[in-house]
């Protein structure tokens, strides 16, 4: 975190481990992740360069792993029950 108190934008950073134990600022994308993991179906990943595709991978990655430290606080970690 910054002097400021304010979290870094993490420019130029790739993985997924190294955005979360940074400190860096990170929008969780973890809903959307868990849909494409349920789904069971192939994607193709055509976005434009520089728009999260390694990092999207990175992330699949690490929770495939079952690195569950660097999910905590996030969706698909403690998703809401819905009752």
């Amino acid at each position: 975190m910054s002097a400021t108190g304010k979290k870094r934008l993490p420019i130029g950073i790739q993985t997924f481990s190294e955005i979360i134990e940074g400190g860096y600022y990170y929008v969780d994308k973890t809903p959307v992740i868990e849909r494409l993991v349920q789904q069971n179906k192939y994607y193709f990943l055509s976005r434009p360069r520089r728009f999260g595709k390694s990092l999207l991978l990175d992330t699949l990655r690490c929770l495939f792993e079952g690195r569950q430290a660097l999910f905590q606080g996030l969706y698909i970690h403690d998703p809401p029950v819905s009752g």
